[in-house]
């Protein structure tokens, strides 16, 4: 039975009419395709067809089976980034991503402790935004829309240490003077009335949080904190009735030593999630613009595109956009990382929040808001700190185990040190010999408690939890600083595994402004000027780099050129057009064999172009070769020297090219490049990626035009060329703002630097759990030591992810220059 289904796709990779002619084609051969319509301009495809013959996963193969890509378009989904209060540790971020992961309509739900954000992707005509907040809410948890988490809750976390210090400070001076210098009259009412504010004052909320947690049946960190706290306040009391020893001066302790690590915590956090708010900083807050001949100041938010702006020696240029007059140097270090001022004139393309110089500007705004560079910067920080690296996913697995496992160890060693009390009483008598705060003299019902008390309060769950976030939190915004926008963690992981290192040449290695060099007439009866005036003529309808360097060369030369009566592309290969009542071609070699046209009269001149890193374009006629073109593209500044870094680490470094083997060899010795892919066209990138990955594995690929973006896609890691297209960058995992090799190898630099960070935060969480528990179960913790050791853990795993600051990621040429 049929059933009729519409699906929306994003299309990438198309550059033409017969790119599109092409995916139209694939889809409209499968079977059960009834009505496909195509826009070429919004990269977009409609298709009505049998759902039950066909779904979104086989329409996406059939048109990367044609060398582009698809992404099934859904206008329901929404993305959404909200604050979560309450949170206390990794359980935490097991238990709110639990109760959201299993909703109806939510697709992805990920939490980042550090950051205190959840960032969710879900279908809202199946889930509410109110439900979503409701499922948080019963988890334990509240939302909201706060972005300023981090900053509020350190003056908050302030605000309870101090009120909690002062008190539980002077119930340690009382303690002293009571035990050591003179009894106090009334010590037990006066140190339980201090105490009361510190337990249930300043850490209400603590108990609170404990008791949602365990009424949603997910207990966290602040169930043990709760229980190392409540219980020893709440036993202390029976010293009213019966001769025992209290634990209300232990009870405030803890209590007051888990608020000066949240509070220390709440800091670092906010240090460590400074690369947000320094991005929003850098914008300007103002334009002046020209409304009606006159000069006139409105707030950012007002600013238009198409809107002229005044920019002034020194003063922040307000948006992206095209420099119409005036010249100067800008400072673009805050998007490229680059500290040399770049010089700008009429034509020039400038970013919104980079510095002008000397000189004064008018720029048309071309991008603005949401739209502009520094807004796409901010958004993608935030995402790439709202990821995972997949080896957080064994820690979060664990931890959504460890306060239950925990709690019954608490349980099982108030028990056993009560049944089995002298074999407990031989470890806690050697202890004794050597550790001051272990006493033996003490009942096996007072060590029961305190070893128990200890074994909850000593366990730190928040250590594993911040192990990834903070450390993608620093490395993003060390990232950004200097050019390189990761998207997602997962791509810090994966660049370190990295095999292969495929390159587009064309942008990536090469400037990508390719220029006629030669111009070669087949016959000495062929005037140059001529040739040119031909082939420029028939380029003009070409937006391929070759065809605007004819164009363009022909144009320097003052050469009027006529509009082609017909224009035919066929990518990757060549054109013809019809020009002065005479059909032109002008392309490859290959191209020229197809059309039935011999170019045995200029191979031996285009052998030797070749051999000179140089690019032959053939012009043609119906009848014969007319000439040729030698085009060269120069290399990028400091690709040579990246390249010869790469290959000193082991890496394989390969050229894609649609460029004849000869040119494309020529290139890759002037790089220093080991491997050749050549003659490819544009949708056999993603074949020749994917005979990378069979052979060498994992592999990471290098572009920047909208030809790259199947294979970026492809690619393990796909690295975009922050001087490129649009798609491209889309489709990337990594983005280079600067355009230069330079800031590949400090983003492979910057990864592995993460990746280490994020092993050492793993690596001290668990060596602190497996020591300090075990240690605490035999009652050779006090719990007052346990409280302060967990806020220590907490802080050593966020204050080694700072560290990273400290680490020099630049490329190893770089500190030769």
């Amino acid at each position: 039975m049929e059933q009729k289904a519409v699906g929306e796709f994003k299309l990438s990779g198309m550059s033409c009419a017969s790119c599109a002619a092409a995916v139209e084609s694939a889809v409209k051969d499968l079977d059960g395709t009834q009505e496909v319509n195509l826009s070429l301009l919004n990269e977009q495809m409609k298709i009505t067809y049998d759902g039950a013959r066909l779904d979104a996963s086989d329409i996406i193969d059939a048109v990367r089976s044609a060398g582009y890509d698809a992404e099934e378009v859904s206008n329901q989904v929404v993305t959404e980034t909200y604050s979560v209060g309450g949170m206390s540790c990794a359980s935490c971020v097991s238990a709110v991503e639990q109760a959201l992961s299993g909703m109806e309509g939510v697709k992805k739900a990920a939490v980042n402790l550090a950051g205190e954000s959840l960032r969710i992707t879900y279908d809202p005509s199946a889930v509410s935004s109110r439900s979503i907040r409701r499922a948080v809410h019963d988890a334990g948890y509240e939302l909201s829309d706060s972005k300023d988490a981090p900053a509020d809750d350190a003056r908050t976390e302030r605000i309870r240490l101090l009120a909690a210090a002062s008190l539980t400070v002077t119930i340690m001076v009382l303690m002293v003077i009571h035990m050591l210098i003179m009894p106090i009259p009334g010590y037990l009412p006066v140190t339980a009335l201090l105490a009361a504010p510190v337990v249930f004052g300043a850490g209400r909320h603590v108990h609170l949080a404990a008791f949602r947690s365990l009424k949603a049946r997910r207990p966290n960190m602040d169930v043990l904190v709760s229980l190392g706290s409540f219980p020893p306040y709440l036993t202390g009391l029976a010293g009213f009735f019966f001769p025992v020893q209290t634990f209300i001066e232990m009870a405030a302790s803890i209590m007051t030593f888990h608020l000066i690590g949240k509070y220390l915590e709440a800091r670092a956090k906010g240090k460590a999630s400074q690369a947000i708010r320094k991005l929003v900083e850098l914008g300007a807050k103002t334009a002046r613009i020209i409304v009606d001949d006159q000069e006139r100041e409105i707030e950012i938010s007002e600013l238009k595109v198409g809107d002229v702006m005044v920019v002034r020696p020194g003063e922040k240029i307000p948006a992206d956009g095209n420099v119409i007059s005036g010249s100067s140097y800008v400072d673009e270090s805050m998007a490229t990382g680059e500290p040399v001022p770049v010089e700008k004139g009429e034509g020039a393309k400038v970013i919104g929040a980079t510095v002008n110089g000397t000189g004064l500007l008018k720029v048309r705004a071309e991008k603005v808001g949401a739209d502009s560079f520094l807004a796409q910067v901010i958004k993608l920080v935030d995402e790439c700190q709202g990821t995972k690296v997949p080896i957080q996913e064994f820690a979060d697995r664990v931890t959504g185990y460890f306060v239950p496992v925990i709690l019954g160890l608490a349980a099982l060693v108030f028990i056993s040190f009560n049944l089995f009390p002298d074999m407990h009483m031989t470890v806690i008598t050697w202890g004794a010999s050597f550790l001051p705060w272990v006493n033996p003299d003490l009942t096996p019902l007072t060590l029961s408690f305190i070893t128990a008390a200890a074994v909850l309060v000593i366990a730190c769950p928040c250590a594993l939890g911040l192990g990834t976030p903070t450390a993608l939190m620093v490395g993003s915004g060390i990232g950004a600083r200097k050019g390189i926008l990761i998207r997602n963690g997962e791509a810090v992981q994966t660049m370190k595994e990295i095999k292969a290192v495929a390159f587009d040449k064309t942008g990536t290695i090469t400037m990508g402004k390719p220029a006629v060099t030669d111009v070669i007439p087949a016959d000495d009866d062929i005037d140059p000027d001529w040739l040119l005036y031909a082939a420029a003529s028939a380029e003009l309808g070409s937006e391929h780099p070759l065809g605007r360097a004819v164009v363009d060369a022909a144009r320097q030369r003052g050469i009027a050129l006529r509009e082609p009566e017909s224009f035919i592309s066929v990518t990757g290969r060549g054109i013809s057009a019809s020009v002065d009542g005479q059909i032109i071609y002008a392309g490859s070699r290959s191209y020229m064999i197809e059309q039935g046209i011999s170019v045995d009269s200029v191979e031996q001149q285009m052998k030797q172009l070749e051999s000179q890193a140089k690019i032959a374009v053939i012009a043609a006629s119906e009848q014969r070769v007319l000439g040729i073109f030698g085009v060269q593209d120069p290399i990028k500044k400091h690709s040579a020297e990246a390249v010869r870094e790469l290959n000193s680490r082991g890496l394989i470094t390969v050229m894609i090219t649609g460029d004849n083997r000869v040119t494309a060899e020529a290139v890759a010795r002037q790089a220093g490049i080991k491997e050749v892919i050549a003659e490819v066209l544009p949708h056999e990138k993603v074949d020749a990626v994917r005979s990378l990955q069979e052979r060498w594995g994992m592999t990471a690929m290098v572009g920047d035009g909208i030809n790259d973006a199947p294979a970026l896609k492809q690619a393990n890691v796909g690295i975009a060329m922050g001087t490129g297209t649009d798609i491209a960058i889309e489709s990337a995992d990594v983005t280079l703002v600067r355009g230069d090799l330079s800031s590949l190898v400090t983003a492979i630099n910057l990864s592995q630097a993460m990746f280490r960070k994020i092993k050492e935060n793993y690596f001290w969480a668990w060596f602190y759990n497996a020591a300090a528990v075990p240690a605490a179960m035999l009652g050779l913790l006090h719990p007052m030591i346990g409280a302060a050791a967990m806020s220590i853990s907490s802080l050593n795993v966020v204050y080694n992810s700072l560290r990273l600051k400290n680490v020099n990621i630049e490329p190893a040429f770089s500190k030769e220059d």
